[in-house]
C-alpha cells in the first residue's frame, strides 16, 4: 500500500457480496451522485454506523475487498473537457480508460453529465496494452455514444492528459438501490508532474434519487456535499495557471494550501 494511503478500517464490518450480487442490486450506470470528503475519525464513525443497520455489504473479488484504480484521462489541447466542467456546462462529458490493477481488468468508458445532474456512464472493455491511448475501435464507440447522447461529433485531437491511481472499496445497500465507494491514498500525474492528496476519504454516494439513507448519515455527521472531479482537480493542482474555482474546496482540502508547491515535477 502507498505511504498515504488512509487505514482500511471498516472493510471488515461488513459481509462480502461478488460483483453479479453488487451490479444486480446497485448497478446504477444512470444515478445520481453525491460527494464528499471526510477525515479518517469522520470515516470511521460513518462506517461504524453504517455496519450497525445491516443493510449493507461489500464487493468482495477473489477474497480482496480493496482495489487499486488506475484511470488515464483524454482530453483536447485545449482542455475541452476540463473547460466545460469548470464552465459547468450542461451536456458535458469525460473520456478515460479505467485500469483494474488487482484483476488485470480494463474498459474504456465516457461519463455523461446531463439534466439535474444525473450522470451516465457508457463502457467497453478494453486491453491494457491500450490504456494510455485510444484505439479505432474506442475512437468509434466515442463516436456512437457522443451522437446518440448528446448529438455532438468527438473532438478531433485526443491524447491521455492527466492519470489518477487511488484505493477504493464498494459498498452497496441490500434493501434499496444505492451504492456507496470510498476512496484513498489518491495520487495524481499528469505531463507537468505528479501529486500525492493528504490521507482524507472521498466518499460517493450513488442512488436513482436525491438523498439517500446515507447521505442522510453523512449529513448528520455535519458532512456536506463538495464538487469533486478527481481529473479537474489533478489538473487544477498540477496546472495552477488554470481556473479552478468550482474545485477550489475540495483542492485546499485534499492537496493542502500551496498544492502546486507540493507537486513533483516531471524530470524531463
Amino acid at each position: 500500500m502507498r505511504r498515504n494511503a488512509a487505514p482500511t478500517l471498516g472493510v471488515d464490518l461488513f459481509p462480502g457480496a461478488d460483483l453479479e450480487e453488487v451490479n444486480a442490486r446497485a448497478g446504477l450506470q444512470t444515478r445520481i451522485d453525491s460527494k464528499y470528503l471526510i477525515t479518517p475519525a469522520a470515516y470511521a464513525t460513518l462506517v461504524a454506523r453504517l455496519a450497525e443497520d445491516d443493510d449493507w455489504s461489500v464487493l468482495e473479488i477473489n477474497g480482496r475487498r480493496q482495489f487499486q484504480y488506475i484511470s488515464t484521462y483524454f482530453d483536447t489541447p485545449d482542455l475541452l473537457t476540463y473547460r466545460q466542467h469548470r464552465q459547468g456546462r450542461r451536456r458535458r462529458f469525460k473520456i478515460r480508460t479505467r485500469q483494474y490493477a488487482d484483476t488485470g481488468d480494463c474498459a474504456f468508458e465516457i461519463k455523461l453529465e446531463g439534466a439535474r445532474e444525473a450522470t451516465s456512464k457508457q463502457r467497453m472493455p478494453y486491453d491494457r496494452e491500450h490504456a494510455v491511448r485510444l484505439t479505432g475501435e474506442a475512437r468509434l464507440f466515442l463516436e456512437d455514444v457522443l451522437r446518440g447522447a448528446h448529438r455532438m461529433s468527438p473532438p478531433d485531437r485526443l491524447a491521455p492528459t492527466a492519470t489518477t491511481n487511488y484505493l477504493r472499496y464498494t459498498l452497496a445497500q441490500r434493501s434499496g438501490a444505492a451504492r456507496l465507494t470510498f476512496d484513498t491514498g489518491l495520487v495524481c500525474s499528469s505531463p507537468r508532474g505528479r501529486i500525492e492528496a493528504l490521507p482524507l476519504w472521498a466518499v460517493e454516494s450513488k442512488s436513482t434519487g436525491d438523498g439517500s439513507g446515507a447521505d442522510r448519515l453523512l449529513w448528520s455527521l455535519g458532512v456536506r456535499p463538495l464538487r469533486i472531479s478527481k481529473y479537474c482537480l489533478a489538473i487544477g493542482a498540477l496546472t495552477p495557471e488554470l481556473a479552478a474555482n468550482p474545485w477550489s474546496r475540495a483542492m485546499r482540502r485534499w492537496f493542502g494550501g500551496g498544492a502546486s508547491e507540493r507537486a513533483t515535477p516531471v524530470r524531463r
